[in-house]
Order: structure tokens, then sequence, then C-alpha cells
């Protein structure tokens, strides 16, 4: 019988619009992690409208982050389910109870930090504005509508999501400063925490994937091989 590979429990860390989304998919393609997010947790119980989904949403109309103590029982049941596989948790620890929470139930083998400057991020999140009927995403700077503020096909008015204003953005990355960065230090300490600084998404991915080749196989490469 061949040695069972040592599982990996990693998280992802960086400010909202740093770009986690799409290298959390990618880490989970060639190294088939199971990916937990925090906030498709969230936005499944706030669809559901559970009492911690219920509770949650009042936080986050308000622009608030949601207690320490509601987020980590969400996460930490969901982690329960997930023991015999290597993971990649998103979005959680946002703070240091979280992390140290955490903590007593498992042992953090990497944090994976997107240094993404927060001027990049603004422009980023604000230059994205939305057709709300059809759910038709726009952005000024990639694909901007022919007419500006009007949707292609139907003429309508483009708006903004709550989340993409300008000064709802500045008030999300002031709280992810604020609650997270004493989080980044916590790891530090730990010797734990691996940062990746950049502007574009596609140029940090290859350092990242480096890095992840050093623990884990690449399994895409795996299932490329027997195909042929």
């Amino acid at each position: 019988m061949g040695v069972r590979a040592r599982l990996l429990r990693a998280v992802i860390m960086g400010p909202p619009g740093s770009g986690k989304g799409t290298v959390s998919s990618r880490i989970v393609k060639h190294f088939a992690l199971k990916h937990l997010s925090s906030g498709d947790l969230l936005r499944d119980n706030m669809q559901r409208h559970t009492g911690v989904g219920v509770v949650a949403k009042t936080y986050i109309d308000r622009g608030q982050l949601i207690p320490d103590d509601i987020m980590t029982q969400l996460v930490l049941r969901e982690l329960k389910n997930l023991e015999q596989y290597s993971w990649l948790l998103d979005g959680f620890p946002r703070t240091v109870p979280q992390a140290e929470a955490l903590d007593k139930t498992c042992q953090i083998d990497t944090v994976i930090d997107l240094d993404v400057p927060f001027e990049t991020i603004k422009q980023r999140l604000t230059a994205r504005w939305i057709h709300p009927t059809s759910g038709r995403v726009y952005n000024l700077e990639f694909n901007p509508p022919k007419i500006h503020g009007t949707d292609d096909i139907t003429g309508e008015p483009l708006v903004q999501r709550d989340d993409d204003k300008p000064e709802t953005v500045t008030k999300r990355l002031q709280s992810y400063e604020a609650q997270t960065k004493p989080v980044l230090d916590y790891y530090r300490k730990k010797g734990v925490l691996k940062s990746f600084s950049g502007t574009e998404t596609n140029k940090i991915w290859p350092h990242v994937y480096a890095f992840l080749q050093t623990k884990l196989p690449d399994v895409s490469q795996n299932e490329a091989a027997m195909q042929r």
C-alpha cells in the first residue's frame, strides 16, 4: 500500500477585489483542494433564511463585518465535513479571534496573501456597472458599454451595485485593513504566511502556482497525461 498523501490546510487572504476568487478557482483546478468560501457559505445561509443568514444580512446591509462568533460557528461546522480532504479556506479567518478559534480545531499549513494595492482595487471595483434586469456586467476599463451609462442591447440605464460604489469600496477596504492586517501578523509570527504582491492576477498566479507545487502535485497534469 502506498503512503497516504498528507492533507494540506491552506488559507487564502487578500482585500475584496484582489482576485481571490480567480486564484482560488485555479488552485482548486490544479491541486484538487476543496474550496470553502465564507462568502458563499453566507450567501447560501442568507438565501435559505437560516438564523445565521438573517442576522448576517443586517451587518452586510450596513457595510459592516459580521461578528466573530457567527462566522466561526458557520465555518467550523462546515470544516467538519471536510476532515478527510485537503482544503483552501477563503474569507476566513478575518480577525485574530477567528484565527485562534481555527487553530484550536486544526493546524494551518500555509497562508497565501494576495498583496494588491488599494488604489488598484478601487479602480477595479468602481469601474463595474450592471444592467439589473439581465445581469449583464460592464467594466469601464475592459468592456465599456457603447454609450456611457446605458445597456448595449436594451438601451436601459446601468447601475452600480452598492458594493461597488466608491464610498462603499473605501469603507470595505478600511474595514479589511483594520481587522485583517493583525491576522497577517499573527500568521507571519507562526511562519506560515507567504505574500504575493502585484497589480494583475495573471502575473501573481504563476508565483502562487510555483509555491504550491512544492507542497502538492498538480493533478491537472496527471489527468492530461492519462488522456493522451
